[in-house]
């Protein structure tokens, strides 16, 4: 059987091994159109052939002298497509998220220096065409989606009939595991984007290292959901354990459809983030709070059982009794939401609220956190699914086989191994400065659990220091307030002032429900957000909170926001991680008015 070296060695590999009739599917027009691995391998196999008759090649075989291709699209069949096609001809692809602004997709095109792009739908067909003038390189535009007016897909498709077999086996028996597999810029929180170069060998160890360690099973009868961006390596990085385990991916029609997939396809697991599942959460708990009598009581008191769970210590034969109680009368139907065959979900890109991962995993659905960053290809933990005690809840899990982690003396976290990134494109300078003598410096901050078990504690740039000196982690204050269900997001300020504030954007609905409760009526957010009653309720919230933590970090003064911050307004990344510096520019006079001395500490604070 053939050794997979490279990331379109999956398609024989996958062929050999398990011959699916579902390697890849997608909804079309109502229903779900499967591909085999056959016919997924004669697509790519054409696709390639067709960019050879473009003039696509790896050139010189340097970093920068390789051709670069860029894709923009929703999570599609097509996108694995283009992804292998481009592999075997030895270029290298870019991919970009649809929700990158004009003037960033024009840095990244004139960078990479890039000849062709993929794009899925008019939108993002209008947004390359507003920047390709701009943009020398640029050669040409394809579409997956059938428009009028510009070339599809299927063309260079067909292109790859004036190539022969031999040729294109040729080109790709030349593709090194030590080759670029592709560039991915980091959208980062702050700054120009940045290129990071991962090879073939670089992806291929870290899906090896993490389908050992996690396990993920060979299983040809496997289903899993895919619905987070396929330009992001997390996502990306799974998708391929799914092809070289015999996982068959079943492409979610979009954000707002996940629940109806979920429903359709019944997968055997999905990847997501925290971001998401908060909002699953919330949903569950709208509908709980619109229960009646029994009802309502019965399923409150199952939650607070959830809220108890330790999935490594027992909880005696009384909770243990309530709790599958609790599973047969009302977490079975959170199940059936889910599809009713959900075996794990991994969640990752940031912090998972503790008393999440328990509620969930009472309810038998299996949540397990990991970690990793884009230049480690990603992984560098994860709880495990076996064997048992090798998964703590509020820690990103032991590290996984085949790589070192050590800690630095602040705490920051080092990895080394062949997942470390080649470096980042065009900047010798920024990859000197992360990557020092083999070790790759991810900036997250640490700690080790039991000596076994990684914890983040924060992110060593979002570290500040009041004006007395005292230094604050945010991060930690901030996943404690989110954990009331109240507080839809929260970000911590307060660097060079002489206390900690906070801006609070309330989860709306259940403010909402709980102004209901209390016979409080409003017309407008902005004016519950003034509400004298509400603001007194968040500042309980608040102060309660405060007990964790010592003085210096207690929130002294906070802001309620009208309106929740999103990747479409500009205030997140596409993993739906917060824009700091953005926040705090945006949101500038909002924190002037924490900070204000004359601010009347019974409006908007403590």
């Amino acid at each position: 059987m053939i050794q997979p070296r490279r990331l379109f060695d999956c398609l024989e590999y996958h062929i050999e091994k398990f011959s699916k009739n579902d390697m890849l599917a997608a909804k079309i027009n109502g229903a779900w159109k499967n591909y085999s691995a056959f016919e997924v391998k004669q697509i790519v196999n054409r696709f390639s052939a067709g960019l050879l008759h473009l003039g696509i090649s790896a050139n010189d075989g340097s970093d920068e002298g390789v051709d670069k291709i860029a894709i923009i699209s929703n999570n599609r069949p097509e996108w694995i497509f283009t992804d292998l096609a481009v592999q075997q001809t030895g270029a290298v692809l870019v991919p970009v998220y649809p929700t990158t602004n004009t003037n960033e997709l024009q840095f990244i095109f004139n960078d990479a220096l890039i000849k062709y792009v993929f794009v899925s739908n008019r939108e993002m067909l209008a947004k390359v065409r507003s920047i390709s003038m701009y943009v020398p390189s640029l050669k040409n535009i394809y579409t997956f989606d059938e428009i009028e007016g510009a070339d599809h897909w299927m063309e260079v498709v067909q292109m790859g009939d004036n190539i022969s077999v031999e040729k294109l086996e040729g080109v790709m028996a030349t593709v090194s595991p030590e080759n670029l597999a592709t560039i991915i810029y980091t959208s980062g929180t702050t700054g120009t984007p940045k290129g990071v170069m991962l090879t073939h060998e670089n992806i291929i160890t870290s899906l090896i290292f993490t389908k050992q360690s996690f396990p993920f099973p060979d299983n040809p009868r496997f289903k899993a959901l895919s619905f987070l961006p396929l330009n992001h390596i997390f996502e990306k990085c799974v998708s391929y354990i799914y092809l070289f385990s015999g996982i068959g991916i079943y492409y979610a029609e979009s954000l707002e459809t996940i629940g109806d997939n979920l429903r359709e396809v019944k997968p055997d697991c999905f990847t997501t983030v925290p971001r998401l599942l908060e909002k699953v959460f919330e949903k569950i708990m709208k509908k709980g709070n619109e229960l009646k009598g029994i009802k309502r009581k019965l399923f409150f008191w199952s939650v607070s059982i959830a809220e108890k769970y330790d999935n490594n210590i027992s909880g005696g034969f009384i909770y243990n009794t309530q709790l599958a109680l609790a599973n047969k009368l009302v977490f079975s139907k959170w199940r059936e939401a889910l599809g009713n065959n959900i075996k794990f979900i991994v969640t990752g890109g940031a912090a998972c609220p503790v008393n999440l991962l328990r509620i969930f995993n009472a309810a038998k659905i299996h949540v397990f956190e990991g970690y990793g960053p884009t230049e480690n290809s990603p992984v560098i933990s994860v709880n495990r699914q076996q064997p048992s005690g090798n998964c703590m809840f509020g820690t990103v899990g032991p590290v996984i086989e085949g790589i070192e982690v050590r800690l630095a003396e602040d705490g920051e976290i080092c990895v080394k191994g062949p997942t470390v990134m080649k470096g980042y494109y065009k900047r010798p300078d920024l990859t000197a400065e992360t990557v020092i003598d083999g070790w790759l410096h991810t900036g997250d901050i640490g700690v080790w659990v039991d000596k076994k078990f990684l914890k983040i504690t924060d992110r060593k740039k979002e570290l500040f220091k009041t004006s007395g000196g005292k230094y604050v982690a945010p991060q930690p204050i901030e996943n404690l307030l989110k954990t009331n269900p109240l507080i839809e997001q929260v970000i911590i300020v307060g660097a060079e002032r002489k206390f900690v504030g906070a801006l609070i954007v309330p989860s709306f609905t259940n403010l909402q429900a709980w102004m209901k409760q209390q016979g409080i009526n409003y017309t407008a957010v902005e004016e519950a957000i003034v509400n004298p009653k509400v603001l007194a309720m968040y500042k309980d919230i608040v102060e309660k909170m405060n007990q964790n933590f010592n003085h210096v970090e207690q929130v002294k003064k906070f802001e309620l926001l009208p309106r929740e911050w999103s990747i479409e307004t500009g205030e997140m990344t596409p993993k739906m991680s917060l824009k700091r510096k953005i926040i705090m520019e945006k949101y500038k006079d909002a924190i002037d008015r924490i900070y204000d001395r004359n601010l009347n500490s019974e409006n908007q604070g403590l």
